[in-house]
């Protein structure tokens, strides 16, 4: 037992500096997330960050020419940035732990099932007061094989444009081989469009392209993708000027 204590520990401590030393790595490239050099940690206290890995559970989302699934990429992100967010003491929810769908028990086809799972995410995300969803997903373009890269998009509430931009500019100078722009979601994409709170949704990667699916699936790449993606966010959010989900009080 103390063995397996000491190499936990170990790997903690190692995965708390592998946090660190992206963070320091993300900030010395200013122009990519526009960071302050004075950032108010302080403001990590009023911060609630709501990690949800799409889709799950009879919902698979898009499938990889070699059979990965989307959902369980998602999710594999998810839970990495959950502990590293931890790690510093950051306050996370997640819209799921598990491959699962969260929809009502009433639901019954595969359809009414993702529809109530999309809105139970929407009631999660908005009962969490200062919340700032990150919301993780996987591209498909099986026309365009060729096609790789990471892409931010942003729903209409204030703040999220900007978070979006600083986590897209992250990825583009450590990920992409292509620099790619944040784009708004429209009323189609529901949970972005039903989300009260500062919303981004982060598509990792293109299942479609053989190359990226292949680094997808391994656990190096999941933990940069979660390394990038916090730290630009934390960047972006922890800076002065940063719009910030207003304070709600708790109901007495």
């Amino acid at each position: 037992m103390f063995l397996t204590f000491k190499k936990w520990t170990a790997l903690y401590l190692l995965t708390l500096l592998l946090l660190f030393v992206g963070f320091a790595a993300i900030l010395w490239q200013g122009s990519a997330v526009n960071a302050s050099k004075n950032l108010r940690l302080e403001t990590a206290k009023e911060l609630v960050l709501i990690i949800d890995p799409g889709h799950g559970g009879v919902d698979g989302g898009a499938v990889g020419a070699d059979g990965t699934v989307e959902s369980q990429i998602n999710l594999a992100i998810g839970l990495q940035m959950e502990e590293l967010a931890q790690l510093i003491g950051l306050d996370t929810r997640m819209t799921r732990r598990e491959d699962v769908s969260i929809h009502d028990p009433e639901a019954q086809t595969i359809r009414a099932k993702k529809v109530s799972d999309l809105k139970n995410r929407a009631a999660l995300i908005n009962a969490v007061p200062g919340g700032v969803l990150v919301s993780l997903h996987q591209n498909s373009l099986p026309t365009a094989p060729n096609v790789r890269g990471a892409q931010v998009f942003y729903n209409g509430v204030p703040g999220s444009k900007e978070l979006a931009e600083a986590v897209q500019a992250a990825l583009n100078d450590v990920l992409n081989a292509s620099p790619k722009m944040p784009e708004q979601t429209g009323s189609g994409v529901y949970l972005m469009a039903h989300s009260e709170a500062p919303s981004i949704l982060v598509e990792c990667g293109f299942l479609s392209n053989a190359e990226e699916t292949a680094l997808l699936n391994t656990q190096p790449h999941q933990t940069k993708l979660s390394l990038v993606i916090l730290t630009a966010a934390l960047a972006h959010l922890m800076q002065p000027e940063a719009e910030m989900p207003p304070a709600v009080s708790e109901p007495k």
